[in-house]
């Protein structure tokens, strides 16, 4: 079963910094999985959103004050500071920082250590680990907002397909994923890389939305809608909620039939998100008894926050078998 490190080891570090992602692959993962936005010059860069006050030190350049607005991300407005208004360069002179400070009060020690990384930094990185760990860690970006993007003019899968052709990514190192069906059709006619789709556990994809198209995440999941991804993507990517859900009480209901419906369709399936913190755990379970609990449904990979306690709790189920 594959570790996906979500934002690299985003538990112990500030996510998407090359020592969360170094961290990543020195405790086992066998992927990084960078989130993608675009710069105005056209640059992959690697932030969760493309607000970034939550995540750099703009708010202390005195130079970008002007630069603070409010748009309309996915139908909602967001105040702050963008990716998209400012250039590579520009962007680079920013530091990184804890986005959960409150939860992850640790984390805060790595403060303006590091600049935001470009997609090509973390396949080299990647690259780097496998070399110096003996072991392949590929890449597994996720395209943010990319109709948001496309409107500006910086379609994120034309720029991204550029990069992967650009730096010679085979099969087994990387895979693209994203929330919005219309984004991977567009990949899947430029790229024979393999795609996933991911599913949230409520309302629907922001190109549904915007399209009129009446279909949910729960349409997605039904038999139909798995065959349908089936034709464009590879691996499906649900919501754990949408594959054990919770009880009343938050713990861990029964398993749904997803996965086995999933894998009826000819689709792999990796779960998101695993977190240690108790406030993310179900009702009376650690973090190793959640992760097996779905381990044993087949499942092929995780995304996890804690890359080291994923590998530890799946080795210890290899051990028990």
């Amino acid at each position: 079963m594959l570790v996906i490190a979500h934002r690299g080891a985003s538990g112990y570090r500030p996510e998407h910094t090359p020592a969360a992602y170094r961290l990543a692959a020195e405790q086992g993962a066998d992927y990084l999985e960078p989130d993608l936005v675009a710069t105005l010059d056209g640059v992959l860069v690697c932030r969760h959103e493309n607000e970034i006050s939550g995540t750099t030190d703009v708010a202390d350049h005195p130079v970008f004050a002007d630069r603070r607005i409010t748009k309309i991300v996915d139908g909602t407005a967001v105040t702050g500071w963008f990716v998209e208004d400012f250039t590579y360069e520009e962007l680079r002179s920013l530091r990184a920082r804890e986005r959960m400070p409150g939860l992850r009060a640790g984390n805060t020690a790595y403060d303006g250590l590091e600049a935001v990384p470009t997609f090509d930094e973390v396949v080299a990185l990647a690259r780097e680990e496998s070399q110096r760990l003996g072991r392949r860690i590929g890449v597994l970006p996720e395209i943010k907002h990319p109709a948001y993007f496309r409107r500006l003019g910086l379609p994120l899968e034309e720029l991204l397909t550029e990069r992967i052709l650009t730096l010679g990514l085979r099969d087994d190192e990387v895979m693209v994923q994203s929330f919005e069906p219309t984004s991977l059709r567009r990949l899947s006619v430029m790229t024979r890389v393999p795609l996933v789709q991911l599913v949230d556990s409520e309302s629907a994809p922001h190109d549904f939305l915007r399209t009129g198209d009446g279909r949910s995440f729960a349409d997605l999941i039904a038999p139909a809608g798995l065959r349908e991804i089936s034709t464009y993507a590879h691996v499906l990517a649900p919501h754990k909620d949408l594959v054990v859900p919770r009880g009343p009480d938050g713990s861990l209901g029964e398993p749904t039939r997803l996965v086995d419906l999933a894998h009826r369709a000819g689709l792999a399936v990796q779960v998101w998100t695993f977190r240690a913190e108790r406030r993310f755990l179900p009702t009376g379970t650690d973090f190793g008894t959640e992760l097996t609990s779905f381990t044993r449904l087949g499942v092929q990979a995780v995304f996890t926050d804690h890359p080291d306690q994923a590998v530890a709790a799946l080795r210890r189920t290899t051990l028990n078998v």
